[in-house]
């Protein structure tokens, strides 16, 4: 984005803490099969254990990337991103 085409509040907007949400994979299920869930249950879904996931924010894919340990705990390493400007016009920031 050059600096003329660059909104003039696109500072403030990028210091905007949003939640993001990463996403393993989605399935409908019927209120029957919820309701029949139990501990030890498995749900099976569509997506392959070794694509990518979804990191959404305000449920607006902006990027994939694969599973990894940090510390111990859950991250996700980035493979595919969109274009900044792309993600805010999606999501509704100007």
């Amino acid at each position: 984005m050059t600096e003329e085409a660059r909104p003039e509040n696109l500072d403030r907007i990028l210091q905007i803490k949003v939640p993001i949400t990463v996403v393993l994979a989605e399935k409908q299920m019927t209120l029957e099969e919820v309701y029949n869930l139990s501990p030890g249950s498995v749900i099976e879904f569509e997506r392959h254990y070794q694509q990518f996931l979804d990191l959404r924010v305000n449920n607006k894919l902006v990027a994939r990337g694969e599973t990894i340990t940090v510390r111990e705990k859950f991250g996700l390493r980035v493979r595919e991103v969109g274009s900044l400007q792309e993600t805010i016009k999606s999501l509704g920031a100007f």
